[in-house]
């Protein structure tokens, strides 16, 4: 195995990574926005400000060195040679890469209908319609064990489900194994929409488009779930990786609408990705205006919009809180 002198590992550390890509693999560069650059291989992948962080990955670095060894699977000796004689890296398999395609989702097997978990949606106050666009779409359908099962597509293929129990005795949340949060459970109602709304899960986001169709408004958006609780990192926040491929897939979305819980955890994350998308989107926060999520807040609605009618008026007032102008 050649060896390599402090001094050649000096040099090797000095070019960042977009130094490297513009001189030795233009064609890999794809600009993003102003100062912001990913890569065709990984568009996750983005580079800007001197450094580099492959957010679905959650790892980073400053030079091409770092990303020649993290990301190309290089060894550290062979990339050190290779910046120092300016060289470009060939493309070898990389173990994550290699990893990811071997982890394949195994989804439950599927009862003979829907029946319980649509009465138990509907229940939560879920518009029927909306539940059985979800199944006729393929993102949601009942397991043998009654369980809830919502989908997340890649295109026509299933690459996440979320579980979500229904009975009092043995309710639970759970991913399925094999699931890519990258592709958590959406929903395009208008794909040509400029929007994108944001909530914590499935049935807040299917809670939203419930509570706007049971007042009488359009809902036709494009509406995306996290999957769950957001924790942005302390010392480098980063987008979920959820957002960032829905983001990255979709160029053509400009606002971005936060529907996130109420609770300490919903207003942190909240902040955190309004930072961060505040340079390139519209970022509008829009929580539940009561209840800690927007299915307490469906409930809530349309308990007093019943109290309402059975007193002879037209309907329930409702108000967001939110800074969004409507």
């Amino acid at each position: 195995m050649p060896q390599v002198t402090k001094e050649q590992i000096r040099r090797a550390k000095q070019p960042d990574l977009l130094t490297y890509l513009q001189a030795y693999e233009p064609q890999e560069l794809v600009k993003v926005s102003s100062g912001v650059h990913c890569t065709r291989e990984h568009d996750s992948l983005k580079i800007s400000n001197g450094k580099w962080c492959w957010w679905s990955k959650g790892i980073g670095g400053r030079s091409a060195l770092d990303y020649l060894i993290k990301v190309r699977g290089i060894a550290f000796t062979d990339a050190v040679l290779m910046l120092c004689d300016g060289r470009r890296a060939h493309r070898v398999p990389c173990p994550m890469d290699t990893e990811a395609k071997r982890k394949l989702i195994e989804l439950p097997k599927a009862y003979v209908n829907n029946d319980r978990i649509t009465r138990y949606l509907m229940n939560r106050g879920i518009d029927r319609s909306i539940i059985e666009r979800c199944i006729a779409d393929g993102l949601l359908y009942e397991d043998v064990r009654h369980n809830c099962v919502f989908i997340g597509l890649d295109g026509q293929t299933p690459k996440y489900a979320m579980l979500r129990g229904i009975s009092s005795k043995t309710r639970f949340m759970g991913e399925v194994q094999g699931s890519d949060k990258r592709y958590s459970f959406s929903l395009n109602l208008n794909p040509k929409d400029t929007r994108l709304f944001l909530f914590e899960s499935a049935i807040d986001l299917l809670s939203y488009i419930s509570l706007e169709w049971v007042r009488g408004a359009q809902s036709n958006s494009n509406y995306l779930s996290l999957s769950g609780v957001y924790r942005p990192g302390k010392n480098a926040p980063h987008l979920p990786v959820s957002l960032e491929r829905y983001l990255n897939k979709h160029r053509h979305i400009r606002d971005v609408v936060l529907c996130l819980d109420n609770d300490e955890a919903g207003r942190i994350a909240t902040g955190a990705i309004r930072t961060l998308l505040s340079d390139s989107y519209v970022v509008q926060d829009m929580p539940p205006p009561n209840g800690k999520d927007y299915n307490d807040c469906l409930m809530a609605y349309q308990q007093l919009n019943q109290k309402s009618k059975a007193r002879g008026a037209k309907g329930a007032p409702y108000y967001f809180k939110g800074d969004l102008v409507r």
